[in-house]
C-alpha cells in the first residue's frame, strides 16, 4: 500500500474488455489497482456487441484469425489465456449460452451477463473503477520526482481534468480502445499516449464494417435492401463464405464484414451468388435440358426473385422475355461468370461510425509479446484493440481482449 490515497500500483486507461480482464487479474494478484473510464459508464461495447447477445469468444481461435504487421505477436497471449480459460470463467458464473456458426459463442439471455461476470470479479478483487474521467496529462516520473511523492517505484503522475490532484501508479495500462464506434467511447488517445513515449502507430483504418456505393449499385441496393443470401466474397487473396446483407447504404452481413479486414481503397470485390453452382456449365446444361424455359424463372430457384430482376435488367435486358435456347452460348457463359465472379468496387466503407475494429494501431514490435509492457518505457502496457492486432468476426476480438488484458494483469 502506498502512502497516499492517490497512489495505485495500477492504473488502467480504459473500462471495456481489455481494462476489466486486466484489473481483475492484477487485484486478483494482490495490486491495487484503478480504472479510469471517460464514458458514464463501464463496458458499452460489450453491452451492444453481438446483437446485445455478446459473442465473447469462439471455440476455434488461431492466430490465423488475426491480422497484424506482426502475426506471431499474438500468440503468446492466446495461449496464456485461451477461449477454454474464458468459458470456464463463464459457466462458474452459470451463464447460459449457445454455438452458432463457425464455432462462435453467444450467451442465450444478455450480454449484460458478461459485464456484471467482469464487475464481479474486480468488485471480488477490490477494483476501484471511476467513470467521467478524462485524462489531461500523462507524465514519466523520474527517480527524483518518484521520491518526492513519497511513493516507492512510482512511474507515473496521471492528471485528470477538473481534479486539482495528481494519481500516481507504477504501472499504467493503455486499455483505451481504438476509433471504432465513437458514441460508445472510441478514440485516439491510446496512440496519442503511445506517441508521446515514442512508440510507432501503424497506419489506422476501419474492419468489420460495411460497404457504400456511389455507382450504379447504390440504387440496386436501395431497391434490394433487406435481402440476405449467403455468398462468397473475396479480395486480395482472402475469401469468405457467409450471409450477404443488401442495405439502403450499401452491403453488409457477415461476409462482407469479413471481407472488409482485407479491402483498401479502390479495390475492387468478387461474389460468388452460387458459390455452389459451377453457373457456366449449369446454364449451359439447362439450355439444352430445359430450353423453353426462361433464365430468370431457372434462377428464382436458387436467388430471390427480387435480386434476379435486378440481375435482368443489368446482364441480359433484351433477352427478359425470351426462352434460353434463344441465348447464344457465349451470352450464357458470360453471364455465368459474372453469377460466379461479380465484381464490384464499392467507393467508400461507412468508416468507424459503423466499424466494429480499428485495422492497425501501436506497433507490436515496441511491446513484449509475453507481458505486453512497452519494451523500452518499464511500467507502460498497452492492451486490447489499441494494438495493430485485429480479429476476424466471431468472437476473435473480444478472446484478443480477454488474452491480453489477462497476460498484462500477470506482470503490471
Amino acid at each position: 500500500m502506498q502512502d497516499t490515497i492517490d497512489n495505485y500500483d495500477v492504473i488502467i486507461l480504459g473500462g471495456g474488455a481489455a481494462g476489466l480482464m486486466c484489473a481483475a487479474t492484477a487485484a486478483a494478484r494482490g495490486r491495487r489497482v484503478l480504472v479510469l473510464e471517460k464514458a458514464n459508464k463501464v463496458g458499452k461495447k460489450i453491452l451492444m456487441s453481438g446483437g446485445g447477445r455478446c459473442n465473447f469468444t469462439n471455440y476455434t481461435v488461431e492466430p490465423e484469425n488475426y491480422i497484424s504487421n506482426n502475426p506471431h505477436f499474438c500468440k503468446s497471449a492466446l495461449s496464456r489465456y485461451t477461449q477454454w480459460d474464458f468459458i470456464a470463467l463463464v459457466e462458474r458464473y452459470g451463464i447460459a449460452y449457445e454455438e452458432r456458426k463457425h464455432g462462435q459463442l453467444f450467451c442465450l439471455d444478455s450480454a449484460k451477463e458478461i459485464l456484471a461476470m467482469l464487475l464481479s470479479e474486480c468488485k471480488e478483487a477490490g477494483v476501484e473503477i471511476k467513470t467521467r474521467c478524462s485524462i489531461s496529462a500523462i507524465k514519466a516520473l523520474n527517480v527524483e520526482t518518484a521520491a518526492a511523492t513519497k511513493g516507492k517505484g512510482l512511474n507515473y503522475q496521471l492528471d485528470i481534468d477538473g481534479q486539482s490532484d495528481s494519481l500516481y501508479c507504477q504501472s499504467l495500462v493503455v486499455a483505451s480502445g481504438a476509433l471504432s464506434i465513437p458514441t460508445l467511447g472510441g478514440s485516439g488517445i491510446g496512440y496519442d499516449i503511445a506517441r508521446q513515449f515514442g512508440l510507432p502507430v501503424t497506419a489506422c483504418r476501419a474492419g468489420l464494417v460495411p460497404f457504400m456505393f456511389s455507382d450504379f449499385m447504390k440504387p440496386i441496393c436501395e431497391r434490394l435492401s433487406g435481402l440476405a443470401l449467403e455468398v462468397s466474397v473475396s479480395c486480395r487473396g482472402q475469401a469468405f463464405t457467409e450471409n450477404l446483407l443488401f442495405t439502403h447504404r450499401g452491403l453488409s452481413g457477415p461476409v462482407v464484414l469479413q471481407i472488409s479486414n482485407y479491402w483498401h481503397p479502390g479495390d475492387a470485390i468478387n461474389i460468388n451468388l452460387l458459390p455452389e453452382l459451377n453457373a457456366q456449365q449449369w446454364l449451359l446444361a439447362a439450355k439444352q435440358q430445359q430450353g423453353k424455359s426462361r433464365l430468370n424463372t431457372l434462377l428464382n430457384k436458387h436467388l430471390a426473385k427480387a435480386l434476379v430482376n435486378e440481375l435482368q435488367a443489368l446482364w441480359w435486358p433484351q433477352l427478359a422475355a425470351s426462352p434460353l435456347a434463344e441465348f447464344s452460348d457465349k451470352h450464357l457463359q458470360t453471364i455465368g461468370q459474372q453469377l460466379n465472379n461479380w465484381c464490384l468496387k464499392p467507393s467508400a466503407s461507412e468508416g468507424y461510425r459503423t466499424a466494429e475494429v480499428t485495422l492497425g494501431g501501436v506497433d507490436t514490435q515496441s511491446i513484449s509479446s509475453k507481458t505486453m509492457e512497452v519494451k523500452q518505457q518499464a511500467g507502460l502496457y498497452f492492451v486490447g484493440e489499441v494494438l495493430d492486432v485485429s480479429g476476424h468476426l466471431g468472437g476473435f476480438n473480444f478472446q484478443w481482449a480477454w488474452s491480453s488484458g489477462y497476460s498484462a494483469g500477470q506482470f503490471v
